[in-house]
């Protein structure tokens, strides 16, 4: 479920890492910095379900950041996999993560499955872009 609220500090991450949010995407959504490319995509899933639009702007690279973003209040984002990372350590300057998204929306359950590329400029990881499969 979208919302424009802050999730409870003391609730799981939506991100379902097991971790309490407030020690897991909490911090990366409040500072935008995360420590690698997976941490990132953690925080992006996270904002996906709680419908922050700004982190995801903000975290998105400028030569390939939208002007605006318009979040579906009717898609429930429910768990993130981690499938694979490429690089995107705290000493890399790129990486890829690939991730399936699994979402329930009016049309019934699903999922997305992503291979999206991160690029680290002057410190500060950014999603670029990615590719969207089916397998």
């Amino acid at each position: 479920m979208a919302t424009s609220e802050p999730h409870p500090k003391g609730h799981r991450c939506p991100c379902t890492s097991g971790d309490l949010y407030a020690s897991c995407c909490g911090p990366v959504i409040d500072s935008g910095r995360a420590p690698g490319a997976v941490r990132l995509m953690r925080s992006r899933f996270t904002a996906f379900a709680l419908g922050d639009a700004g982190h995801l702007l903000r975290t998105w690279h400028p030569t390939t950041r939208p002007a605006r973003l318009d979040l579906d209040d009717g898609m429930r984002w429910l768990r993130l996999d981690i499938l694979d990372q490429l690089r995107g350590g705290p000493f890399d300057d790129d990486g890829v993560v690939e991730f399936e998204a699994f979402y329930r929306h009016a049309d019934g359950r699903g999922s997305l499955r992503e291979r999206s590329r991160f690029v680290r400029d002057d410190r500060v990881w950014f999603y670029v872009d990615g590719v969207v499969g089916t397998d």
